[in-house]
């Protein structure tokens, strides 16, 4: 475990104030993924009524879960796609010990190698064994990598290179947000070996193309999971399909707390309710109102329900516009295989992908999934394929087709394979980070007294993304609740939210 003086306590206990609020408090939360599950959770606990409404019929968002039959007439659980549980995800982790303190549902992975296809030449690199310490860490990938070699590290911009130990959360993005990461990856001057296994396929898994991501955003995340992390690129993930692994456990724990979980509810608008605080209208059923409101939902799904929010528009025009322009990312391909066959034993059970046109991870879910390996049982896999910035134009069948022919030009074995079945969707659902957006980007507190907005595409000034961002805003809006109730927040904490190269801050 890190020591104390590597992590950065952002929100501390206050055993000073009440831990539980008044009988009065109301909260509904519209969106059931990571963050309106913590959200509800961290509300719940301290005594607040909590209705979360999820518009699918199952909770998750961009983890969630469905049965399909496959084609051999087996039944199986299928998912959004593989996540990495990153160890300084220290927000969800704390979220996450509510159902079990020893987080024994997680496996560790057990590496993060990048690979490329067998004829570029670039033999395969993993960064998950380098020393915790920042800037140790850092010259151990120098030495160690053969991505760089020191005739080449000549030619790298020194100014450039060092932005990503001297970030601060205002300073660069006041001087880098107006650019896009390519355009920073240009200005650094690494190989083309070296951009490509670093740099190009970490801007990916952010489902950005780096033309139009923004090198603040690129650096902020270069920041917390590599320069300023002291946990290490290792990562876990669940031993069982997410439903078994998280959801099921959270409704049973939200309804223990007191909490109302209704699923196949649509929130369809947004009214200001005067002094009973917020209306939320649902898609065939009863309006809820409630004192405080927190919307969960992602990047399309906010966007619509606001714009067809016409008292909270007139309420708070600026939030409206802004939520309006919100960014979205690339489109995105999850092809999970289900074959008659299995790859060579060696293979990594997570592997980037760098210099393909589609395919950009694989994932064996056999060697990783309590339900996957029954599945699968002796000669069998299960293969699961992401492009995260696919092809504009292109259909789900030719993407997949693709990917197919990409794996097998990477791993030759693969090519072998009999493919029983194939579960593949295209989703359109990621937050962008586009170049300039940032002063603009809505945070979780609003101009719309009562309404606070949690999401990986919320701003936030903790260090952090994806899963972790979603948690981050979603305990920050709970707080924000509590202290309006009069109760203590809860406590939250992360990595050190300043490069270690970063000018000091003048007291």
């Amino acid at each position: 475990m890190p020591g104390p003086r590597t992590l950065h306590q952002h929100v501390p206990a206050r055993p000073d104030l009440p831990q539980r609020v008044g009988p009065d408090a109301t909260a509904v939360v519209v969106g059931g993924g990571i963050a309106g599950v913590t959200a509800a959770l961290v509300l719940a606990e301290r005594g607040v009524r909590v209705e979360l409404l999820e518009a699918a019929p199952h909770l998750g968002g961009r983890l969630g879960t469905w049965d399909r039959q496959l084609a051999d007439g087996s039944e199986v659980v299928v998912e959004h796609g593989y996540h990495g549980f990153f160890r300084q995800y220290y927000t969800l982790r704390d979220i996450l010990r509510r159902l079990d303190p020893d987080l024994g549902f997680l496996r560790d992975v057990g590496g993060y190698p990048i690979a490329s296809r067998p004829s570029v030449g670039w033999e395969s690199e993993d960064f998950t064994a380098l020393p915790r310490t920042p800037l140790l860490n850092l010259v151990a990938l120098v030495l160690r990598s053969p991505s760089f070699k020191l005739r080449e590290l000549r030619h790298v911009d020194a100014d450039e290179a060092l932005a990503m130990l001297r970030y601060d959360p205002v300073r660069t993005f006041a001087e880098h947000d107006h650019r896009s990461a390519a355009d920073l990856l240009d200005g650094l001057g690494f190989s083309d070996r070296g951009r490509a296994m670093l740099f190009e396929v970490f801007a990916h898994s952010f489902f950005n193309l780096e033309q139009r991501y923004s090198a603040a955003e690129f650096l902020a995340m270069c920041h917390f999971y590599f320069t300023a992390n002291p946990e290490g690129l290792g990562m876990d993930a669940p031993t069982e399909d997410y439903r078994t692994s998280l959801w099921e456990p959270f409704t049973r724990l939200l309804e223990k707390h007191g909490a109302t979980v209704t699923t196949g509810a649509r929130a369809v608008s947004l009214r200001p309710d005067g002094a009973r605080g917020w209306a939320v209208d649902v898609e065939g059923e009863p309006a809820r109102y409630a004192r405080h409101l927190v919307v969960a939902t992602d990047v399309p799904a906010t966007r619509d329900l606001v714009a067809a929010s016409p008292e909270l528009i007139a309420s708070a025009p600026g939030l409206a516009r802004r939520i309006a322009a919100l960014p979205g990312g690339e489109p995105y391909v999850v092809a999970r295989l289900f074959c008659e066959g299995d790859v060579d034993p060696g293979r990594a059970v997570f592997t980037g992908v760098t210099r393909e046109r589609v395919l950009d991870s694989v994932t064996l879910f056999h060697r990783l999934e309590g339900g996957s390996a029954r599945w699968a049982g002796t000669g069998r896999s299960v293969v699961e394929l992401h492009s995260y910035a696919c092809p504009p134009g292109e259909s789900v069948d030719d993407l997949v087709a693709a990917m197919r022919e990409e794996l097998a030009a990477l791993w030759p074995e693969a090519a072998d394979l009999r493919v029983i079945d194939v579960d593949a969707h295209c989703y359109t659902n990621a937050p962008g980070f586009d170049p300039g957006y940032h002063l603009v980007r809505p945070g979780v507190l609003t101009d719309a007294r009562g309404l606070r907005l949690a999401g990986d595409w919320v701003a936030s000034d903790v260090p952090s993304a994806l899963m972790e961002r979603a948690a981050v805003t979603a305990v920050t809006a709970a707080n924000d609740v509590l202290r309006e109730e009069g109760a203590a927040p809860e406590p939250m904490r992360s990595i050190r939210p300043r490069g270690v190269l970063a000018p000091r801050v003048r007291a």
